[in-house]
């Protein structure tokens, strides 16, 4: 494993004199638009496993992508390569369905202190909640950034992100009631606590998402890519491109609807993805907004 490679796979070229925040900013952005959040692997036959070498090798050799434990995990190692303070943390996502927070921890998302601050860096949520920036780890501040405006509440040690969007334009009208489509306008994301987590603190989570009937993991193949402008999205047969911002206060949410043999030309023509097995789509209706 080595810096330089998965630089090349990133597209990253810039300065890695300073472990600064406009360098982590720069590395981020350059990682979630290339690496998409995904979870094909669970719908193709293989397993997904959280040491870091098959990380690094499914996703910068492969050029794949991957969920939060994968995504995340080789970000932190990225930037503790580079000097930076980076630890891990766990969240529990809120799920809009049940109203609720998830019982058991399965975010994994990094933390990065520079010069007394700290930060979270998240490459791993995907869709419209994918942060672009770094966010500034404090209570009650508005932190807007193109996807929308995010905000950290604390509350008796334990963190509260959500995430406030734009009004949406759906062109293709038969699916504005789309159950992908989140309806509020403010939506909660996860909870944490600043406690210091390791990957291995993730490995019954990382069974049970791809084997449990109730993961949202299970009943949806999902995979997210962040553009210059916005996302894209396939979930199932469903394929959703987000323009951020394209008139005022008003996003643009494109969908299209398709055929099995589509699946795979859409996955190399918009997420530069290629699979080493065939894809069985799913999308089990419910337990997901974009």
């Amino acid at each position: 494993m080595n810096l330089e490679e998965y630089f090349a796979r990133t597209g990253y070229k810039g300065s890695l004199e300073k472990q600064d925040l406009e360098t982590l900013t720069d590395i981020f952005q350059h990682h979630i638009r290339a690496v998409p959040f995904e979870n094909l692997s669970i719908h193709c036959g293989e397993k997904i496993t959280l040491e870091l070498e098959h990380v690094y090798n499914k996703i910068v050799r492969r050029k794949r992508g991957g969920w939060c434990m994968e995504n995340n995990q080789l970000l932190g190692w990225v930037l503790k390569c580079l000097g930076y303070d980076a630890s891990f943390l766990g969240a529990y996502v809120f799920n809009p369905h049940q109203n609720a927070y998830a019982t058991i921890m399965t975010h994994l998302v990094v933390k990065v202190v520079i010069d007394g601050k700290a930060y979270i860096v998240d490459g791993g949520f995907g869709v419209s909640y994918q942060m672009w920036q770094p966010m500034e780890l404090v209570s009650g501040k508005d932190q807007p950034q193109a996807p929308g405006v995010f905000r950290f509440t604390e509350k008796n040690a334990i963190w509260y992100l959500e995430k406030m969007r734009r009004k949406q334009y759906i062109p293709n009208q038969n699916f504005s009631n789309s159950d992908l489509l989140e309806k509020k306008e403010c939506r909660k994301v996860y909870m944490f606590s600043l406690e210091p987590r390791t990957v291995e603190d993730f490995s019954f989570q990382c069974t049970y998402l791809q084997t449990s009937p109730d993961s949202l993991f299970t009943k949806k193949s999902i995979c997210t890519l962040q553009t210059t402008d916005g996302f894209r999205a396939l979930i199932g047969w469903t394929l959703t491109e987000t323009t951020y911002n394209y008139k005022e206060n008003m996003d643009l949410v494109e969908f299209v609807t398709l055929e099995d043999e589509e699946v795979e030309k859409t996955l190399k023509e918009k997420f530069n993805i290629t699979l080493d097995r065939k894809l069985v789509p799913i999308n089990v209706k419910g337990f997901y907004t974009i």
